[in-house]
């Protein structure tokens, strides 16, 4: 009779997990998608473009929603201290993840402890772009009179300690000459500040910049990435150049809070990886000049931790900080 009893409990427990398992991967209201910078870079426009889709897959509208301040911390925070129930996402380049723990000695919260990688998103190469004004028609040009006028060239970035921020300098130290850096807040203001001859040069995700270079209101000049664009086919990449990072680059992911249960983000990782295969989305994103790269959550949190050691020597090298 022990034995019986033992056998049936054992054959129920299933049947008992399986509510509590659907209870973890239901949306029971409206999800916020966080991206915390202004409209119009590269996070918001990703955003708003897989919003709806997303809302139909699970049920519920999922509202985009801008929190921009403090270098991105203001919306990851948000995300971080937000209930672990997967209805609070942020999506945002990571490396302002793996950066800001160099930059802020006082974050708020802990980056990879308190956000869970739930899915990639996208890559988008870096487009260096110059003013149109600017009298150089080239890569290799661009690199002489760097040198040859040290100190007198500015590049706009999205912010000091970006990515955008980094890469230029980087690329400073390769050419020989000092180049002054303006942060601005966000992309698209710095590529504002190149369209109207406020700056000399910039960085920005191609999913940003493309239409700024196809358009003819900026210059471009060399690309990130392992090919060129399709759309930008006489632009070296930077390995072809010999430059610094020529790898970097915007790679987007979806996080959400650190302790939402296991089943939830394996739903969520599931639905965006769909959302992301939908053509017109694969489509609009190659336009855009990005790559879908709906990897999962275990490649996104290990190219999180590669990418906080490795931004984290840059930051040292070049004694950048946030005043």
């Amino acid at each position: 009779m022990k034995r019986r009893t033992i056998l049936q409990a054992a054959a129920a427990a299933p049947l008992l997990a399986a509510p509590a398992t659907l209870r973890a991967q239901t949306f029971t209201q409206t999800v916020r998608l966080i991206v915390p910078f202004n409209p119009g870079g590269t996070s918001d426009i990703l955003a708003r473009l897989i919003a709806p889709s997303l809302g139909q897959k699970i049920g519920q509208s999922v509202v985009v929603e801008n929190r921009a301040g403090a270098g991105g911390n203001i919306g990851a925070d948000l995300v971080a201290k937000s209930r672990p129930d997967g209805h609070t996402m942020v999506l945002l380049d990571i490396s302002v993840l793996a950066t800001n723990p160099h930059l802020f000695p006082r974050l708020p919260f802990d980056s990879l402890r308190d956000l869970a990688p739930v899915q990639m998103v996208v890559y988008a190469p870096y487009i260096l772009a110059v003013n149109n004004e600017l009298p150089v028609r080239n890569a290799q040009e661009l690199a002489a009179y760097a040198k040859a006028n040290s100190g007198k060239l500015n590049a706009a970035n999205s912010g000091t300690g970006t990515l955008t921020h980094l890469v230029a300098a980087s690329l400073a130290n390769a050419w020989g000459g000092e180049v002054t850096h303006i942060p601005y807040r966000g992309g698209a203001p710095a590529l504002t500040a190149l369209v109207t001859n406020e700056a000399n040069l910039t960085m920005a995700g191609a999913t940003q910049s493309l239409p700024f270079v196809v358009n003819n209101q900026m210059r471009g000049v060399a690309v990130t990435g392992s090919k060129r664009l399709e759309a930008l086919p006489n632009l070296p990449t930077f390995a072809e150049l010999g430059w610094p990072e020529p790898q970097s680059g915007t790679w987007q992911g979806i996080l959400a809070q650190g302790s939402t249960p296991a089943p939830m983000i394996a739903r969520l990782e599931r639905e965006i990886a769909e959302v992301l295969a939908e053509p017109n989305i694969v489509r609009r994103i190659g336009e855009l000049g990005g790559e879908v790269r709906a990897e999962g959550a275990a490649t996104f949190r290990r190219i999180l931790t590669e990418q906080t050691e490795s931004y984290g020597r840059i930051i040292r090298a070049n004694n950048i900080r946030i005043e």
